[in-house]
Order: C-alpha cells, then structure tokens, then sequence
C-alpha cells in the first residue's frame, strides 16, 4: 500500500510513511470488508460514512507538514484511522464525530493500539473544539461548502487547516495556512469526493 499507493504517488515524508506503514488499517474497516482494508479506494464503514482512500490520508496529512510537537484538531474521526496516523506524528489530537456510534467504536479502537495522545468526542465538528485551541493543523474529512469560520479562527499562527471544499458530489482539496503575521493564504490540491460534513457550517446543520 505505502509503496505503491503513497510513495508511487510522489509523497516523500519518511516520519509520515513509517506511521502508514506502521498503523494496521484493516483494523479500522468492518471485519465483512477487512479483504478491501489496503485497497485503492475509501471502504464503506456503515452509518453512511466512509474511511478514506490511504493516499488521501497520507496526503492531508502531509500537507500539514506536522513535526511532531503539534496540537492537531481531527474533524470526522469516523473509525478512527486518520487519528491513529496523526497521533503518530503530533503531540495531541483532539478528534470529533458526529455520530456518537462510530465514536464510541473508535475510542476503543484507538486505546486498544495505544494511541493516548488522542481524545475522541462526540459533536459538531464544523464549530471546532475551542477550549484545546488554537491548533496547530486541523484536518477535516468531511466536505463543506465552504470552510467554516470557527475552524479558522481556532488555527495558531503557522497553522495549517486542509479539507474538501465544493458541492455535496465533489470537492477541491483545500489548504488554509495562516502565516505568523495573521494572514491567511489559501491553495487548492486537486479534486476529491467526501462524505458531507455534518453540522452548522456544513451541509445539515
């Protein structure tokens, strides 16, 4: 999967590879699609969400160039996945779902791999967690129509926030880095398809 899925693709960070290499993924899909787990592609979780594709992953996560001392917000922990890669590579992750189901399943998943770093909540995701901010990244796996106000306001200066952008079909991966003066650059990564964000910035409030 790392090697010809993320390093074919052009990702280099070798602290970021080892954390792919070294989370067992299938783990994290059902036991019924666990044959699907380091496929090319997202597998479905139930309860209509998704976890994402292992490139996609690898990508958002690369693109907060995280060293290791961070404070990272995770926005739609889902199975918990992308949380157990980014607890491997920041010093905390505060991770939110919205269904109460999947963020049960996941805080059990991620305790039984040891992942301590790692607190999973339950709630809206669009409004951020502002009693841990400001964060050094915030990565959303859930697609907006645009980014919400409150995650920007809850980023550090230096911080990088990365999420889909678009219509509820498809999406432009898009990166908010807010430089230590206080102004914010945006760019965009390609196109991408994700689950709608649930909450009051998102799609169903």
């Amino acid at each position: 999967m790392v090697r010809c899925q993320i390093e074919g693709r052009g990702i280099r960070n070798p602290d970021l590879l080892a954390a792919m290499r070294s989370v067992p993924r299938h783990l994290f899909v059902p036991e019924a699609r666990r044959r699907a787990a380091y496929d090319d592609a997202p597998v479905v979780l139930g309860h209509g969400q998704t976890i994402s594709q292992p490139y996609m992953v690898a990508l958002m996560t690369d693109l907060l160039c995280l060293t290791g001392c961070e404070t990272v917000l995770d926005v739609g922990t889902g199975s918990g996945y992308q949380a157990a890669i980014l607890s491997e590579l920041a010093s905390s992750v505060i991770s939110i779902e919205f269904l109460e189901a999947l963020a049960t399943e996941a805080r059990l998943r991620l305790a039984d791999l040891g992942a301590a770093n790692v607190e999973v909540r339950v709630g809206d995701g669009s409004l951020g967690a502002p009693d841990c901010a400001p964060y050094d990244g915030i990565l959303v796996a859930a697609g907006a129509p645009s980014i919400p106000p409150p995650l920007v306001a809850q980023l550090a200066p230096g911080g990088r926030l990365v999420m889909p952008v678009g219509s509820a079909g498809v999406q432009t991966l898009t990166l908010v880095h807010r430089h230590t003066d206080g102004a914010t650059e945006t760019t965009t990564h390609g196109s991408c398809v994700f689950v709608p964000l649930v909450g009051e910035y998102g799609w169903y409030p």
